[in-house]
Parts: structure tokens; C-alpha cells; sequence
């Protein structure tokens, strides 16, 4: 098992500098002046040419895009982000404070995606043609074409302005994640259900299902210990990705709901030209995804013992 780890951690080296080139291209893409905008909003005025110079020198700024991607990839593997231009903040304590906020409404909307989507296609794959299969996968058809902006506006219209059940936006209280987390998991079961129906179809038709039942194994024993069990692996590693979707589609509900999590910060990095919070945002939730699929990469050796014996 350790070396199985080792050797997914060594995979990842190269994919994290991948990352990290992508972050800091982004970052130094992005139009507009990060000095001038920073002393604009300190000298609550135009700054002149003369000040704007020595403060993008002060900020590195002047140095060649190797220079500063070479001191920058340095300063990350240390761990050390920078500092917020903005707020001035370190930009590691700044996305660390709020990605529990966004793994908040990520972990609802995974959870929902879950309970709405395996059961739904463990039953459609079971009365396969049925009326329950044909509401599945309209419903699948449905949730996978609805972008998440539109559903969050729906849900809005619905469930705040007309019904007045829950709170438009903000995160006072529980009932405020209810929303963000029912946006971001709508998406999310739609392709895990139409995956969990095409893989039970495939296995119930496996001559290791119809030996079980030849056995007398009936109902939910096929289901749980043979069918369900093999169809884990492609479903997990759905999971794992959906998961990091939600992550980084929290962006843009976030902005919806004025959910105060790491998305809500980007966007308003984004605006203000902030640039080692935007560098440090797509290397942060970069390093999340790759520890997420090393996650699922271990968890295949748990669902399938297979996996651990090929790895030897």
C-alpha cells in the first residue's frame, strides 16, 4: 500500500507544475494595472506615472515572467501564497479561512447527489423500460442541461420570492446553504445517475449475477454484495470528480448567493486585479483536486482487491 501511494504522489509532481504554470499564466493574462489599481483604492485618487512605477517595482512587477514565476514557485512549495494585494492578508490564510465555508455547501450538494442518484439508477436499471426508467433519465436529461445559474435563480423565484420559505442569500443560518447546496447537487446527481444505470445494467447482466441467483441469492443480497459492490469503482471515481466540479462551480453560486466561501473571494480578486490571490486560488483548489483523485485512487483498493494485487 505504501508504495501504491508513493508512486500516486510521484504522478502528481508533474501535474501540480502543470497547474502552477496555468495559475501564473492566468494571473499575469489578466488586463488591467494591479499597482495602479492598489494605489487608487489607498490614495483614493488617480495615482501619477511616477508613483505607479515605484510601486510595481516594489511588487516585483518589472521582473521578467520567468523571474517571477521562478520566485513564486519557490515561495509555494514552501507553502508561502503571498500577500493579498487587496486586503494584504497572507493569500494561503485567506483561502484556507474560507474553504471550509465552501466545502460546506459542496459536501450538501455531494450528499444530495448521492441520495438522489443511486437509488434512482440502482431502481431504474432494476424495471429497466419501466416508468420509473423513463422519469430517470428524462429527469437525467433535464438536471444535466440546466447550467447552475439558472437553476440558482429558479430555485430563487421558487423557494424565496414566491413561497418565502427560505433566505435569498447570505449565511446567517443553516436554511442559507440550503439553496447553494441544492444548486450545485441538481447537476451533479444527473450524470451520476445516468452512470450508476448504464454500469447496473452491465452487471446485472454479468454470468456471476445470474449464478448468484441461481444459488437462491433473491432481492437486495444481488443487489448490495455482487451487483452494487462492482459498479463502486466507476462510480467513485464519478463522485471524485463531481466533488471537485462542485468545488470549483461554487464560484459562480457563491457570487448568486453571496455565499462567503473561497469562490465569493476569487471573484472580487478577480475585479480588483488581484494577482497572488488568483495565482494562489487556482494552485489551491488545483492541489485539492489531485488530493481528491488520490483519495478515490486508494479507495479502489478498498472497493477492489484486484486493484491492491496488480499494484504489487
Amino acid at each position: 500500500m505504501l508504495r501504491f501511494v508513493a508512486r500516486r504522489l510521484l504522478y502528481l509532481v508533474p501535474v501540480w507544475i502543470g497547474i502552477s504554470l496555468v495559475a501564473f499564466a492566468l494571473a499575469s493574462l489578466t488586463p488591467g494595472d494591479p499597482a495602479r489599481l492598489a494605489l487608487q483604492r489607498e490614495l483614493g485618487r488617480q495615482p501619477t506615472a511616477e508613483e505607479t512605477t515605484a510601486a510595481r517595482e516594489q511588487m516585483g512587477l518589472d521582473d521578467p515572467a520567468p523571474i517571477r514565476y521562478a520566485r513564486w514557485l519557490g515561495d509555494a512549495i514552501t507553502g508561502d501564497l503571498g500577500t493579498s494585494y487587496r486586503t494584504g492578508s497572507p493569500v494561503l490564510t485567506s483561502l484556507a479561512d474560507r474553504f471550509p465555508t465552501t466545502l460546506q455547501i459542496a459536501g450538501g450538494g455531494l450528499l444530495l447527489a448521492i441520495l438522489i442518484a443511486i437509488p434512482l439508477g440502482i431502481l431504474a436499471a432494476v424495471y429497466q423500460r419501466g416508468p420509473l426508467d423513463h422519469l430517470s433519465r428524462v429527469f437525467a436529461l433535464v438536471g444535466a442541461s440546466m447550467p447552475s445559474y439558472w437553476v440558482a435563480y429558479l430555485l430563487i423565484l421558487l423557494l424565496s420570492v414566491r413561497l418565502g420559505w427560505l433566505p435569498v442569500a447570505g449565511s446567517e443560518t443553516w436554511k442559507h446553504a440550503i439553496m447553494p447546496a441544492i444548486t450545485l447537487g441538481i447537476g451533479g446527481s444527473a450524470s451520476l445517475m445516468r452512470l450508476t444505470r448504464a454500469e447496473m445494467l452491465e452487471t446485472l447482466n454479468q454470468d456471476y449475477i445470474r449464478t448468484a441467483r441461481a444459488k437462491g441469492l433473491r432481492g437486495a443480497g444481488v443487489m448490495v454484495r455482487h451487483a452494487l459492490r462492482n459498479t463502486m469503482i466507476p462510480i467513485s471515481t464519478v463522485l471524485g470528480m463531481r466533488f471537485a466540479g462542485m468545488l470549483g462551480g461554487a464560484v459562480i453560486v457563491e457570487t448568486i448567493f453571496a455565499w462567503p466561501g473561497i469562490g465569493k473571494l476569487v471573484v472580487d480578486a478577480i475585479f480588483d486585479r488581484d494577482y497572488p490571490m488568483i495565482q494562489g486560488f487556482v494552485i489551491f483548489m488545483g492541489t485539492a483536486f489531485l488530493l481528491i483523485n488520490l483519495l478515490v485512487d486508494l479507495g479502489y483498493g478498498l472497493i477492489d482487491p484486484r486493484v491492491r494485487l496488480a499494484d504489487r
